[in-house]
């Protein structure tokens, strides 16, 4: 039987709870595009750089909103208002960069900016380093061979 957005929606909740997080939950990323699928209102936000998403890949109707600049990475200072004007504060907003560091911070400022409904997508887009110190391989969006487009 397949799960509603109820269902996803509560264990991501419950995993935030557990994790101790200051926004509402953290979702697994076949748990994100799932709720994606099922909930329209539902955005995804890519908050890599315009450099990773140029080069890495980039997933298809994600708001792409750089919360760090290449080269440097230094934080991009209308990160909040770039989101504000582009995403409703009430809508489900799941953050995704590389790894999920950086979307754990987008969904924490977003969260104390007044969005009141937002998740970190864990593992990010390219996931954890292999023993070799490679991304892209254990796991992630696309490990987990979810859409994504080369650039």
């Amino acid at each position: 039987m397949e799960e509603t957005t109820t269902e996803i929606l509560e264990r991501a909740q419950q995993r935030g709870k557990n994790l101790d997080l200051p926004y509402r939950g953290a979702l697994l990323p076949a748990e994100a595009y799932k709720l994606m699928q099922k909930a329209p209102d539902a955005q995804i936000v890519d908050i890599r750089s315009n450099a990773e998403l140029d080069w890495v890949g980039r997933i298809p109707s994600a708001v792409e909103i750089e919360l760090r600049t290449y080269p440097g990475m230094q934080p991009n200072s209308n990160f909040l208002d770039q989101l504000s004007s582009r995403v409703d504060k009430s809508t489900t907003v799941l953050f995704i960069c590389r790894s999920g560091a950086r979307s754990n911070h987008a969904a924490t400022i977003a969260t104390q900016s007044g969005f009141t409904d937002c998740y970190n997508v864990l593992e990010g887009f390219e996931g954890d380093k292999d023993e070799t110190g490679h991304r892209g391989t254990l796991s992630g969006w696309k490990v987990a061979n979810l859409p994504w487009e080369q650039s």
